[in-house]
């Protein structure tokens, strides 16, 4: 599991954020099962994050597909291959803390709202350098439609997961070294995820240099 906490790290960037984190009240619930309305906000933002990534990946071209603004950013092509690698490595850390029993007791922990973990993680102000099996050039998708093809399958089946779940996601609760989240917060986070590299495949194509059709 120690690959899965650094890629967290990463994905979070949370050094700036942690000091206000902090002087937060923890969340705490007694709530076990989600309410309609946590189903529905979480499918609503994976359905969103899953079309805005199909849609700027749309009628594309090869040059464009592999256009690097520069020698150190990531191409679309790459922007894909991660974000589709990060989606299914996600879920198998939501799926090892479902493995084991409810924790309620940790979640006196937890110092992010859901919707304070969504705009932390798909703020990109605040730069990270991902985990290197997630590194694209590690990538197990040889182009951006083999990824893309993965996200859309995996992300299919998490939307059919949150909304069929009769599982106790509040109180499986995963406690790291940048912090302590509950499972359905994870979920949310793959959404966000999915958003922040979407916004930067949207930065791409916005370069002056970006090949035309």
């Amino acid at each position: 599991m120690k690959k899965y906490y650094l890629l967290v790290i990463a994905l979070l960037s949370l050094n700036a954020y942690q000091s206000h984190a902090q002087q937060q009240s923890p969340i705490t619930t007694t709530q076990h099962m989600l309410t309609p309305q946590e189903k529905d906000y979480a499918s609503k933002l994976l359905q969103q994050t899953q079309t805005d990534a199909v849609k700027a990946l749309a009628d594309l071209n090869e040059a464009q597909l592999k256009f690097k603004p520069t020698a150190d950013k990531w191409s679309i092509e790459e922007c894909m291959k991660h974000i589709a690698a990060a989606e299914k490595n996600l879920w198998t850390m939501i799926e090892a803390s479902l493995a084991k029993p409810a924790n309620p007791e940790a979640r006196a922990g937890i110092k992010f709202t859901d919707e304070e973990l969504v705009k932390v993680v798909e703020d990109r102000s605040h730069k990270a350098k991902t985990f290197e099996a997630l590194q694209p050039a590690n990538s197990p998708y040889k182009t951006a439609a083999e990824a893309l093809a993965s996200f859309t399958k995996n992300r299919e089946k998490l939307i059919a997961f949150i909304k069929n779940t009769p599982v106790d996601l509040r109180n499986h609760v995963s406690v790291l070294p940048i912090g302590t989240y509950d499972a359905y917060q994870f979920i949310l986070l793959i959404a966000a995820h999915s958003n922040r590299h979407t916004q930067q495949i949207e930065e791409v194509i916005a370069n002056a240099n970006f090949p035309k059709k």
